[in-house]
C-alpha cells in the first residue's frame, strides 16, 4: 500500500524512499511538519503562478521537504548546525540511492538554506518553496498564502502533535549536548540563549578576542561619532 495515498505526494520511487527513511528516523511531529511542509511550499509556488513540473521539479521539492528537518535525528545530529547535519544526511542518503550530483546538490542547498527565508527565496523554486513552506507550518501566513481552509484539511490528514514545541525542544536538546551546534546569531544559538540566558558576545568583544588588535588603543565605546573605521 502506497502510504499516504490521499495526499498529493509524487510516487517515484526516490519519494517513497525519502518518504520512509524521514518516517523511521524522525520524531511524529516533526515528520508530520515535513510533510506538511512540502504541501505548504507548493500552495505558496500556486500563489506565485508556479506548478509542478511545469515550473518546478516537483520530486526535488519533496525531497527537500521531507528530509528538511533529517538532522534532528538521532542519525542525523553531528556537529555541525542541524540544518547543516540535515542536507548531508540528506545528500548521503539519496546519493546512495544513486541519484546524480546535481539532483543531489539542489536538495542540499534546499535544506542548508530553508532557515535562510531571503536568501532562499532567491534561488531556484525547488529551494525558494521549501523555506516559505517551513515558514508556512510555523505561522508565517501573513499576508495570506494559503487558500481557506487548506490548513484544516491538511491537520486532518497530518496532525501538528504540538510540533512547534517539539522542533524547540529537539533543537535545544541537541544544543544543551553539544553548544558548537548553536554559534551565536544563529537560529539555533538564539534558542539556546532564550532558553539558558546565556549573554552573547558583543560585536567588539569578539574582534578584540581575535588576532588582529582592531581596537588596540581605541575607547570602550562605539558611539560613532568617536570611532571611525
Amino acid at each position: 500500500m502506497i502510504p499516504y495515498a490521499e495526499l498529493p505526494f509524487p510516487r517515484t520511487d526516490a519519494a517513497l524512499n525519502a518518504l520512509r527513511f524521514a518516517a523511521g528516523i524522525e520524531a511524529p511531529a516533526i515528520f508530520n511538519h515535513s510533510l506538511r511542509t512540502y504541501l505548504y511550499g507548493r500552495a505558496a509556488g500556486e500563489r506565485r503562478g508556479l506548478r509542478p513540473d511545469r515550473d518546478y521539479d516537483d520530486e526535488l521539492l519533496f525531497l527537500g521537504c521531507v528530509l528538511h528537518d533529517a538532522g534532528l535525528s538521532d542519525e542525523g545530529n553531528g556537529d555541525q548546525r542541524f540544518d547543516l547535519d540535515g542536507a548531508d544526511l540528506a545528500a548521503n542518503f539519496l546519493t546512495e540511492m544513486g541519484m546524480p550530483a546535481d539532483r543531489v546538490e539542489v536538495v542540499w542547498d534546499a535544506i542548508a538554506l530553508h532557515l535562510c527565508f531571503d536568501l532562499a527565496q532567491r534561488k531556484r523554486p525547488e529551494i525558494a518553496l521549501v523555506s516559505a513552506g517551513a515558514g508556512l507550518d510555523l505561522g508565517d501566513d501573513d499576508p495570506p498564502v494559503l487558500p481557506p481552509g487548506y490548513a484544516d484539511r491538511v491537520h486532518t490528514a497530518l496532525p501538528r502533535l504540538h510540533a512547534a514545541a517539539v522542533l524547540h525542544d529537539t533543537i535545544v536538546g541537541q544544543a544543551r549536548a553539544k553548544p558548537h551546534k548553536a554559534p551565536p546569531f544563529s537560529m539555533p544559538g538564539e534558542l539556546l540563549r532564550q532558553q539558558t540566558g546565556q549573554r552573547w558576545p558583543t560585536w567588539r568583544e569578539l574582534n578584540e578576542a581575535g588576532p588582529w588588535n582592531d581596537y588596540a588603543g581605541l575607547p570602550p565605546t562605539t558611539d560613532p561619532d568617536t570611532v571611525r573605521d
